[in-house]
């Protein structure tokens, strides 16, 4: 008889130390205000690996022990799904490669895997550098100042530059900027209420009443038509001339057949996956580039190091993709940003059948929340580790990068499809902005973290851009 999620949460005590109900139910809306904060707290008093009641009502297990995590991402894969924490926004996302299970996935993401390949990665890379350019001449335009400076809200404007960039790659034309906002304005609305509705699960009836399950329904229904209007217009409008096809993903979903069928993607299964391409696409990009140059603000002297290597190999030109492994040190400088501030910054499983890690039994229907932001800031695997030390990464580098305690984009048979693209992008942003301008703060208040579905600043990241 399978057991259901209290009963596991019984049969683990024996073996993983709980935080009593009461005292999550407690601080359950201080957990909403401060999850992270929360976490850490929690597992700093009993260890790496702990039993929670979400919103003091659901138990699941919550760890930072890389061990565990690779047992169930990777070793132990099959008898973990994701669980209904994620499967929860495909009522607002579809059903694509974020949310999808099984294999359904697995028929998915044979489609779209040949979309991200190096190959078709190093064509990308010069509208990754159109779109750097385009925020570099803002930029400059704004800093058209007595004193060359401007003050930028940096998420706003990575949040436009990763749009493009990713519209771009998507569509073959970026999104208008009304679009853009609007898109990000909705995402930002349904990851807020989707999130709330998870810490605090005995909310949902008075959401219910109010209508907010049908507001936020509306919201993902134009978020949806936004999208589908693009591929109908691909779709009545082919190219006469094969050869003349733009050559971007849109395109290659819209060509790409099934190995067993020989048919196409259905138009609400290519809505689904453009979507999802779309939405992680900008959202991470974003967030890493903001807090990336968040960092570099406050050490000019890794911004300095990053400048000298590209002087170097590039001699004042714009990069390409050949010189992007001649530049290792900006890549550990987005490396070491992505772990201070993994975009997503944690994962859930739930156990499908009964199972074992180090002898401790993992009965069926055990949730765990596997804390990728707690592997990242983790002392006994990385020394200072809330230091900005790009040079963690550099080869032969001591300690070395711990097995599953650096997991920036996920890790087993569901790494993130679009990881090196992410990578890209950012590295390309990250040269092209360091070429013309230094960056200050322009406060002296830290950033407030909010973590939704992603990791994000709460706010405006307000920095000093100075040309030169």
């Amino acid at each position: 008889m399978p057991i259901s999620p209290v009963e596991s949460a019984t049969a683990s005590q024996k073996t993983v130390p709980w935080v009593p109900r009461w005292r999550t139910l407690l601080g359950s809306v201080a957990f909403t205000r401060d999850p992270i904060g929360r976490l850490n707290g929690i597992l700093s008093d009993y260890g790496d690996t702990v039993g929670v009641y979400l919103g003091g009502v659901r138990p699941g297990i919550v760890t930072r022990d890389p061990a565990l995590v690779q047992h169930i991402l990777q070793k132990n894969h099959r008898r973990y799904l994701k669980s209904d924490l994620t499967h929860g926004l495909i009522r607002y996302l579809g059903r694509g490669l974020l949310t999808n299970e099984g294999a359904d996935w697995l028929r998915q993401r044979r489609l779209i895997q040949p979309g991200f390949h190096r190959q078709r990665l190093a064509g990308l890379t010069r509208l990754m550098q159109t779109a750097a350019e385009e925020w570099t001449a803002e930029l400059t335009a704004r800093t058209a100042t007595p004193d060359g400076t401007a003050v930028v809200d940096i998420h706003e404007a990575m949040t436009r530059v990763a749009f493009r960039i990713v519209a771009r790659a998507t569509f073959s034309a970026s999104l208008s900027e009304a679009e853009g906002e609007r898109l990000a304005d909705i995402l930002t609305r349904i990851q807020a209420f989707y999130v709330r509705t998870v810490r605090q699960p005995y909310l949902r009836p008075w959401f219910r009443a109010r209508g907010s399950y049908r507001h936020h329904d509306v919201l993902s229904r134009e978020l949806r038509e936004l999208i589908r209007g693009y591929i109908r217009q691909r779709r009545q409008h082919p190219p006469t001339d094969p050869a003349q096809a733009p050559d971007d993903l849109l395109q290659m979903l819209l060509d790409t057949r099934y190995e067993d069928t020989g048919e196409p993607m259905q138009e609400n299964q290519l809505l689904d996956e453009v979507n999802i391409l779309l939405v992680a696409g900008h959202e991470t990009s974003a967030n890493a580039l903001s807090w990336m140059f968040y960092l570099l603000a406050r050490h000019p002297a890794v911004a300095d190091n990053v400048r000298t290597e590209m002087n170097s190999v590039l001699a004042g030109r714009p990069p390409e993709f050949s010189d992007l492994p001649k530049l290792p040190y900006s890549m550990y400088v987005v490396q070491e940003t992505l772990r201070l501030y993994p975009p997503a910054w944690i994962l859930d499983r739930v156990a499908l059948e009964d199972d074992e890690f180090q002898g401790q039994p993992i009965p069926k229907g055990t949730l765990f929340s596997l804390y990728l932001y707690g592997l990242h800031h983790h002392t006994a695997l990385w020394p200072d580790a809330e230091e900005f030390r790009p040079e963690r990464f550099a080869p032969g580098a001591a300690p070395v990068v711990p097995t599953y305690g650096y997991l920036p984009f996920g890790g087993g048979p569901r790494l993130c499809v679009g990881n090196h693209f992410a990578l890209t992008e950012i590295q390309l942003v990250l040269l092209e902005t360091l070429r013309h301008f230094s960056i200050e703060p322009a406060t002296d208040t830290p950033p407030v973290l909010m973590p939704l579905v992603t990791l994000r600043p709460q706010g405006e990241l307000p920095l000093r851009f100075r040309k030169g």
